[in-house]
Order: structure tokens, then C-alpha cells, then sequence
């Protein structure tokens, strides 16, 4: 069984986003970019699956500008057989990257897609479950557990929800949405990052595979969220009960 893994080139996660001068987005020009931590983890347990003897290939896809081959050779180095890049520097909004996903998997035939639940730079959280309504395919979001049986063609998901655990079972082929609790991402090593670059990364673009890029969705304004006012200090419960009554008009 083949296991295709979507994976996003985003801000990494630990810079702090400042947002353009004119407000159309956050400034990305000379800003450390990484792979979205959803995706690792995507990538993770598709690695696990494929070390189990579950699957035989893992390729990994991305989707955007020429840059996005960076963090395809970081999948690639953690240990994803090989790699298809669909290069475009149109604004790819969900439901473009679902319809280019589809496009590929009636091309590659995968027996299991599976990728983050969302992106932490839009957090749209709707890919996923795009792309199997589109493929007709069953589903299983914000994954934190994934058993496989082989035999049977059928993957058990454990998800998290309000009321405690939820355990699905789905007929293969099926699309999984990876939660933080999922697993725990390995380290690329040196050797591995080295055998990277020998790695093929097959490119398409967006007319190849009959895929119309049209923006759906129009970003009005980007803006920052309002700072917070620093706290105040209250000599006594009464004070305190007075600025909550009178001036925060919580009670």
C-alpha cells in the first residue's frame, strides 16, 4: 500500500508574525520558514505505518513557489521514499490544494492519504475533509490514534471530541487528519538529510494536472490583535469587586 502525505511550507512557529505595512498579510521576506507541525506529524505516522510493514511507499507533496522544494527535502530526510512538488505561485487556497490533491491521488492510486489536521499560518482546518468529499472517501479528523489492519483494508482512528475518546473504523482507501497528541516527530539525521538530495522530486504544475487555480476566498485585511492592557494592582476585595462591577462590567 502506497501512503500519501500532504505537507505545508509555513512561518516556523516560533517567530513572532509581523503583519505587512499595508495590511494585505504577514511579512514572510527573510523569516525562518519550516514545515507546519501538523504535517510532521502526518509524516511521522506514515513512516511508522510503512516501518510496521504496513506500506511500501510514503511520498510526500507539496504544494506553492519554488521555495517549498526546501521542505520537501525535510520530509524527505525524515524518511519519505520520494517527493512530488506542484510549483505555482498562485495563492492556494483549501479547496485548489483539495482539487490538486485529488489530481494526484488519480494519478499515484495511494491506498491511505494522510496529512495535518490545519495550518498554523491560517488555521482553516478544511483540506482534509475537502479532499475526501471529493474522492468520495471515508474520513477520520484529529487523528490520535491510527491502527491499521492490513487484512481486513480497514483503519481504526481514535479522535479526541468534547464528551471523551471517539473510535471510527474506516474502509480503505481513507483520508486521516493528524492531532498534536498523534505522536512525537523524529529528527532528521545527518546521513538521512545527506540521502535527501539524491531523492526524486517529481514537479507538476497545475495545468498538468487539469487543476484551474481560481481564488475562492479574497483576504480583506490583515490586522494585529489588540494589545493587552497592562494589569492593576487592588489594595483590597472590595476595590477589586468595585473595578469588576464598575469598570470591567463582568458582575
Amino acid at each position: 500500500m502506497k501512503i500519501m502525505v500532504a505537507i505545508k511550507r509555513v512561518v516556523d512557529y516560533a517567530v513572532k508574525i509581523r503583519v505587512k505595512p499595508d495590511k494585505s498579510g504577514v511579512e514572510t521576506n527573510n523569516v525562518k520558514m519550516s514545515m507546519n507541525p501538523f504535517c510532521e506529524i502526518a509524516l511521522e505516522e506514515a513512516l511508522r505505518i510503512k516501518e510496521a510493514g504496513l506500506a511500501s511507499e510514503v511520498v510526500a507533496v507539496t504544494m506553492g513557489p519554488a521555495q517549498c522544494a526546501d521542505t520537501l527535502r525535510t520530509g524527505l530526510a525524515m524518511g519519505a521514499d520520494r517527493g512530488i512538488h506542484v510549483e505555482s505561485t498562485a495563492a492556494l487556497f483549501p479547496l485548489a490544494v483539495a482539487k490538486l490533491l485529488k489530481a494526484l491521488v488519480d494519478v499515484e492510486k495511494p491506498g491511505l492519504i494522510i496529512m495535518g489536521k490545519q495550518a498554523i499560518d491560517d488555521d482553516c482546518n478544511q483540506t482534509g475533509q475537502m479532499v475526501a468529499g471529493l474522492l468520495g472517501w471515508p474520513q477520520g479528523t484529529f487523528a490520535s490514534k491510527v491502527v491499521l489492519d492490513k487484512e481486513k483494508q480497514v483503519a481504526t482512528v481514535e479522535r479526541e471530541v468534547d464528551g471523551g475518546l471517539e473510535t471510527l473504523s474506516l474502509d480503505l482507501p481513507a483520508v486521516i487528519t493528524t492531532d498534536l497528541r498523534l505522536n512525537q516527530p523524529r529528527y532528521a539525521t545527518l546521513p538521512n538529510i545527506m540521502k535527501a538530495k539524491s531523492k526524486v522530486i517529481k514537479k507538476y504544475s497545475p495545468q498538468e494536472l487539469n487543476v484551474e487555480i481560481r481564488p475562492d476566498l479574497e483576504v480583506v485585511e490583515v490586522t494585529e490583535p489588540p494589545k493587552r492592557k497592562a494589569g492593576v494592582l487592588v489594595s483590597s476585595v472590595d476595590e477589586l469587586i468595585d473595578k469588576l462591577k464598575n469598570e470591567a462590567h463582568v458582575i
